[in-house]
């Protein structure tokens, strides 16, 4: 059964078949759903997409190309909300979700991929090669990495982190330290020596919050030379915790007192295992995250932190891919939540 004979069966025009599967609200309910019926009834199942793919120039498929593993990216709470994001505006406007990850397709882009008619991307992609191999006519947009000649989706990170970090600063903590977020040129799980290259503010939005927190340490007369650093190499529970246990069994005179932490799951790792080595927070150890995560909110004591909302970076992502927006570069405001584990000082 092709799309011609279904039409001639029901006597009405090929224009009004395709429509049916493609674009319903053109058609009647009552009349969809006649083309729908008898459709199914022949074993019809729509028309060709490979065939309007290339009559057309257009797949309807957007992909979206993730830093991370597909497995890291949908059970991360930052990354699935953006994809969340991401989702409602193509599925409110027809449109198929293709998830490429950076990591798996290290040496090419996979030919499915190659039939999209726009690309997102989030985050430093492990291999560049990868954005090279993509179609340089279909749009494209950044979200949280500068790729050039491209618009792209930030929060203020630096701004951000400089607010965090002063309100913890105001508590005057004898030891300040940070923990970062894949920070480092070279794989590095562990205290961030001087001899380690870190990457670029272009290259990574964790050099951004880093230049926040040493502002905050010049404006309250704090050497960030000073300030010990460490990095996490994957922001899962799994690979924060052996950082953070070196961290928190340092001898009482050398542990941090406030943990300045670049995501949320780092945060909630300190906080755990703080809890059980039975420290105070925040009376032997404040600590601050970022992103806003529900599960930091959730939990006593709640946790101190920077809200983003991924979910709206998404919907303008996919918004500006579809032509409903402006394809420029846009900052999205973030949210200061104070909560317990780094309340405001008396």
């Amino acid at each position: 059964m092709t799309l011609k004979e279904l039409a001639t069966r029901l006597d009405i025009s090929t224009a009004t078949v395709s429509n049916a599967f493609n674009r319903p609200d053109q058609l009647s309910t009552a009349l969809r759903d006649r083309i729908l019926r008898e459709a199914k009834t022949l074993g019809y199942s729509g028309p060709d997409a490979t065939a309007r793919s290339l009559r057309t120039g257009r797949s309807r498929i957007v992909a979206v190309v993730l830093a991370e593993s597909l497995t890291y990216s949908l059970n991360d709470a930052v990354a699935s909300e953006l994809l969340s994001g991401i989702a409602e505006v193509l599925d409110a406007h027809g449109r198929t979700l293709l998830l490429v990850s950076g990591r798996q397709h290290a040496n090419r882009i996979p030919d499915s991929a190659s039939m999209a008619d726009g690309f997102i991307i989030y985050g430093l992609l492990p291999n560049r090669k990868m954005l090279a191999d993509l179609p340089s006519r279909r749009p494209f947009v950044a979200i949280d990495y500068d790729l050039e000649g491209c618009p792209t989706v930030h929060v203020n990170n630096e701004q951000a982190s400089y607010a965090i970090a002063c309100h913890a600063l105001a508590h005057l903590p004898q030891r300040p330290a940070v923990i970062s977020l894949r920070l480092t040129k070279h794989p590095c799980n562990g205290r961030i020596s001087a001899e380690q290259e870190l990457l670029a503010a272009s290259q990574t939005i964790t050099h951004c919050r880093l230049q926040g927190f040493q502002r905050a340490f010049e404006r309250y007369a704090i050497d960030p030379a000073s300030v010990p650093m460490w990095n996490i190499e994957e922001n899962t529970f799994a690979v924060c915790m052996p950082v953070i246990e070196e961290i928190l069994d340092l001898p009482e005179g050398q542990r941090p007192t406030l943990l300045l932490c670049m995501s949320d799951r780092i945060a909630l790792t300190a906080l755990t295992l703080a809890e059980q080595r039975g420290l105070r927070v925040p009376d032997d150890l404040c600590i601050t995250g970022f992103d806003g995560i529900a599960e930091g909110q959730y939990r006593a004591p709640r946790l101190t932190t920077v809200r983003q909302d991924s979910l709206a970076k998404g919907r303008l992502a996919a918004s500006m891919i579809l032509g409903k927006e402006p394809m420029t570069t846009t900052w999205l405001e973030t949210e200061l939540i104070l909560g317990a584990t780094c309340p405001p000082s008396a």
